[in-house]
């Protein structure tokens, strides 16, 4: 495995064409992710479709590339005017904001990029270590275990999305609905294509994902296009870097973050939003000052953003080796990777052994090309915050809109993107959560596909699932996963009422 790394890593550098995506690729990410109101997801899904004409491995690389680089970025516009520019900045702005409003901006941006990269190693090291185990178990499953895998997975997704779980299954639900779209790919009956040519291929992942993560966020962004230019001190920009041995002071606040956000990540749902929170709770709980949270503490900033970026390889481990998409962002480079026929789950490593190898390396690539971009342009960084909101938001529809069509030169595909656009704005109204919507897309077709087989093989009769111990233990989780949150307040007037009958 190390020596097909090194020798993809190699290749990589060897080839102008591939460093050049990488480089353009960082310099993007770093550039949207330090955007306020444009995510990693954003970021992925309207740069996706200048992917499809690259090689696969060059595809991924620039993807990956632009994915790390946002994840960095997101902590400039947290740290410099208070506002994160990724979900995982959100901890950041915590303690990075007083750092900037102090006059140590450039410093707590070195730390946030060092931590960075420190985690990004780490999660890449979880994933080259555990993902080919996890593939070679994966590869022992049949039909039963892999609708177990997505029962579990879209119960999860829901179970993790903001709001109640409740609703996360709607949406999932929804999700499900659009796999079924176009012909059953066991009888090739036509399905839910209302006599429309456009539907008879199914719903695509990418304009779906292009429209519900790109559009709808131009849409919930219009009402804020005329906001004031963001001030801060460019002074403090401007200051010398911390020395290393300084930065090397913080080295177990940087790994705590990172194995706390390799292993957080790894779970599928739960993504970069949860780690940095318990990253954040665990350097308070560790520090010999937990007063300074809050008011500049350096350990505040540079353990989420070390469990912010290690969360990249724990998100990839669900993808690549059961097909599951661990977060909203991993499910935008599920649609890259099947765009050029590759299928994520067990079989991508026994089948594409090089390309796997080619993943880890542009992984490690765009971590090494963000710690030196963000070191080089440290103190031009901050100039990107003045770009004008409107400028921005119509150049984000016309990349949505290009984007959709260039999948298949199809107008269907852009009509599609206008349509889920229009559907994300609507969940975002409502307050319901976008990616079971997505998810439901891709587990959906993996779960109607091995639940029949799992019933053909049974000839008709459920027993087939009690035959498996593995799959019996994933339904039992997702179901203990729907009724917990059911339970929850029982619990808490359980509780409250023994505390008063106590009291009494």
């Amino acid at each position: 495995m190390i020596d097909s790394f090194l020798t993809s890593l190699l290749a990589t550098l060897a080839s102008p064409w591939g460093l050049m995506l990488a480089v353009l690729g960082t310099l993007l990410g770093i550039v949207l992710g330090a955007l306020p109101g444009v995510s990693s997801t954003m970021a992925l899904a309207i740069l996706l479709p200048l992917s499809f004409g690259m090689d696969p491995a060059f595809a991924i690389l620039f993807l990956l590339c632009v994915f790390v680089a946002s994840v960095y970025g997101g902590s400039i516009s947290a740290i410099l005017i208070n506002i994160p520019g990724t979900p995982g900045a959100i901890v950041t702005q915590l303690d990075g904001h007083p750092l900037a409003r102090a006059g140590r901006a450039k410093e707590a941006l070195v730390y946030a990029l060092i931590a960075s990269s420190v985690g990004g190693v780490i999660g890449l090291a979880l994933l080259v270590v555990t993902a080919p185990m996890l593939a070679s178990i994966a590869m022992r499953f049949k039909s039963p275990e892999f609708t177990a895998i997505a029962v579990f997975g879209l119960v999860l997704l829901a179970y993790a999305s903001p709001g109640s779980t409740v609703r996360g299954l709607l949406v999932g639900a929804v999700g499900l609905l659009c796999g079924m779209v176009g012909f059953d790919a066991l009888t090739d009956v036509s399905r839910f294509t209302f006599d429309t040519r456009g539907l008879q291929g199914g719903i695509e992942l990418v304009p779906l994902c292009v429209g519900l993560f790109g559009l709808a966020e131009v849409l919930r962004n219009l009402h804020g296009s005329h906001r004031a230019t963001p001030e801060f001190d460019m002074q403090s920009t401007q200051l010398p870097l911390p020395n290393l041995r300084t930065i090397a002071g913080r080295w177990a606040s940087m790994l705590r973050g990172s194995f706390i956000g390799a292993f957080v990540g790894a779970i599928p749902a739960a993504g970069s939003a949860i780690a940095v929170a318990i990253a954040y709770a665990q350097e308070m709980r560790f520090s010999r000052h937990p007063e300074r949270f809050g008011h500049g503490a350096v350990e505040g900033v540079v353990g989420p953003e070390a469990a912010n970026s290690s969360s990249i390889g724990g998100t990839l481990i669900p993808m690549m080796t059961l097909g599951v998409p661990g977060d909203a962002i991993t499910a935008v480079l599920m649609g890259s990777l099947l765009i050029h026929g590759l299928r994520p789950g067990p079989m991508l490593f026994a089948e594409n052994p090089g390309f796997v190898s080619s993943l880890y390396a542009g992984f490690f690539l765009a971590l090494l090309l963000t710690l030196v971009i963000g070191l080089l342009l440290m103190r031009w960084l901050p100039w990107v915050l003045r770009i004008p909101s409107h400028t921005l938001l119509i150049g984000i529809a016309l990349l949505c809109v290009v984007g959709a069509y260039a999948i298949r030169s199809s107008m269907a595909d852009v009509y599609i993107m206008l349509f889920f656009g229009a559907v994300g704005y609507v969940l975002y109204l409502l307050s319901l959560p976008a990616a079971p919507l997505a998810f439901g897309l891709i587990l959906g077709p993996l779960l109607e596909e091995n639940l029949r087989r799992s019933l053909l093989l049974g000839r008709g009769s459920w027993e087939v699932f009690l035959h498996s111990p593995i799959a019996m233990g994933l339904f039992g989780l997702s179901l203990l996963a729907i009724i917990l949150p059911l339970l929850a307040p029982l619990w808490v007037r359980l509780g409250n009422d023994i505390k008063r009958v106590r009291m009494h």
